[in-house]
């Protein structure tokens, strides 16, 4: 917020100007451009006592909604973390991929979506002393490996969309879902 005095000096006072930045968290299957817009008017619609308000929507970003995982990769994901950590796998929502996520899910519609790492309590991500616990990133690794091996073999199988790619075919980049 601009234009506020610090708490020290803060009273009962006319101020020429404030100035706020908002910065809103919306549902995954929001729109993001109309949501601003929404606020726009909102917000414009009735300002208190002849106030001059102002709005410049800086950035409007969708969210993104992971789709429904199909029934051999929600099997191999589970196979995977009984084989290596011994318990069925669990799941998280976290926002720090969403902007890229929303890329691939757009340009790959039909594609299913792994998304993993490995951090902890003490990992301080892109921190200073950036801590990679080895054996459980040796496990995570081998899901993933797991997991790819399976995709091939549901592949085979007609379970994923599209077709078949084979590694001497020649093809890159088909459209069996995944890349």
């Amino acid at each position: 917020i601009g234009g506020m005095p610090p708490l020290e000096s803060a009273g009962n006072v006319l101020r020429p100007e404030t100035s706020v930045k908002l910065s809103l968290r919306l549902p995954p299957t929001a729109n993001g451009r109309a949501c601003g817009e929404l606020l726009k008017e909102a917000l414009l619609r009735d300002p208190p006592n002849g106030a001059h308000v102002t709005l410049d929507l800086e950035k409007a970003s969708t969210g993104w909604n992971a789709p429904a995982m199909a029934p051999w990769l929600e099997q191999s994901i589970d196979d995977a973390s009984q084989a290596f950590f011994g318990k069925p796998a669990m799941y998280m929502g976290e926002g720090g991929s969403i902007p890229f996520m929303g890329m691939l899910g757009e340009k790959f519609p039909g594609a299913q979506f792994m998304i993993t790492g490995v951090l902890g309590p003490h990992s301080n991500a892109h921190g200073p002393n950036e801590f990679l616990h080895i054996p459980m990133g040796k496990r995570v690794t081998a899901c993933v490996s797991k997991v790819l091996f399976d995709h091939h073999a549901a592949s085979l199988r007609g379970e994923t969309s599209g077709s078949t790619v084979h590694a001497d075919s020649g093809t890159r980049h088909g459209g069996h879902g995944c890349c």
